[in-house]
């Protein structure tokens, strides 16, 4: 795999999409050139591509609302939101729209919309630019949820998106913009599972069984990594660690092989703790394969407070490495 950074690719993986299929066209506040988009994703593309790119107004409910109906009419609009907490002013678009449509014209309409939306906090941009609202997402039927990792080839998983004919919410981890993107490492074996939207598992017990599999996704699996390389390095904790990038719906076959093997579930996600992510897989867990559960497993989540801008409270706030070794060594060192 080229040497990537995750912004880079996911670029790339925008390009790529807009060269090969004339149907493509990307939509957002500010994406054309000299700007580029808020994260600079989308630099240079509006001069390669002329007339592709669309700037739209400060309105993000109308600007999903246009994407419905050019999707409707054969285009595959990619709407880039400018922060992810910016969500909230289209959701009626989101959950009573382009979710819906499909569904209402029993398959006879197709809404392959992607929404790009950059998400998470670390940055000390504040509670309303810096929030993890993909949660508010994962109860709607007809909407796909997909969050690349440094592990995904997020340019490969972009395109995937823009190819779906089910509306895509794409989430991107905003400290991931900057890390290299690999499928190697020294401290772990990798493996991904087959596309369009493959789970990353990343083993570092060495043919052995290993203590605990840890579940998380997007921009908290590097934490959890290095969380990881520590206990491995002062404890000789091993572990599993299963992200998908296919967060809704999920598919917990993946999950349940490493549960079966280790007998210890730890949930890390960067949203907060209550009605999360994590409480999901822990329940799905619980039902179809509780008798295989060694211990109470674990979650590792942001607390339940409005983010703050000062870094050392949003510091406080987020979950870090020592949550995740925390949660960790509680089911293992028991």
């Amino acid at each position: 795999m080229e040497k990537l950074t995750v912004g880079k690719a996911i670029r790339a993986g925008l390009k790529r999409s807009l060269e090969s299929d004339p149907s493509v066209i990307l939509m957002g506040e500010d994406i054309r050139d000299p700007y580029g988009g808020a994260f600079r994703l989308t630099s240079k593309l509006s001069m390669t591509f002329p007339g592709r790119l669309v700037n739209t107004p400060i309105s993000e409910a109308a600007t999903v609302g246009l994407a419905a109906g050019l999707a409707l009419r054969g285009l595959k609009p990619v709407v880039e939101m400018m922060f992810g907490d910016f969500m909230t002013l289209a959701a009626d678009q989101i959950v009573n729209h382009i979710a819906k449509f499909r569904w209402m014209y029993n398959g006879a309409v197709a809404v392959p919309v992607v929404i790009r939306a950059p998400m998470g906090g670390r940055r000390g941009y504040g509670p309303t630019h810096s929030q993890s609202l993909e949660g508010m997402f994962f109860n709607i039927p007809g909407l796909r949820l997909v969050a690349p990792s440094h592990r995904h080839d997020a340019a490969a998983l972009i395109e995937a998106a823009i190819g779906d004919p089910n509306p895509v919410i794409f989430i991107e981890g905003k400290l991931l913009y900057a890390l290299e993107m690999s499928s190697a490492s020294s401290d772990f074996d990798i493996a991904l599972t087959r596309p369009p939207y493959p789970t990353a598992v990343l083993n570092n017990a060495a043919g052995e069984t290993p203590d605990v599999t840890v579940v998380t996704y997007g921009a908290m699996l590097p934490i959890v990594e290095q969380a990881m390389v520590q206990m491995f390095e002062q404890d000789e904790i091993t572990c599993e660690i299963v992200a998908p990038s296919e967060i809704a719906p999920l598919d917990m076959t993946v999950i349940g092989k490493s549960v079966a093997r280790t007998g210890r579930l730890v949930v890390a996600e960067e949203g907060a703790r209550s009605w999360g992510w994590g409480s999901e897989v822990i329940a799905r867990a619980a039902e179809r394969w509780g008798d295989k559960l060694r211990a109470k497993p674990a979650r590792v989540a942001g607390r339940d407070v409005p983010l703050p801008t000062a870094r050392p409270l949003e510091d406080h706030v987020l979950p870090g490495e020592a949550d995740v070794r925390k949660a960790v060594e509680a089911l293992v060192l028991q």
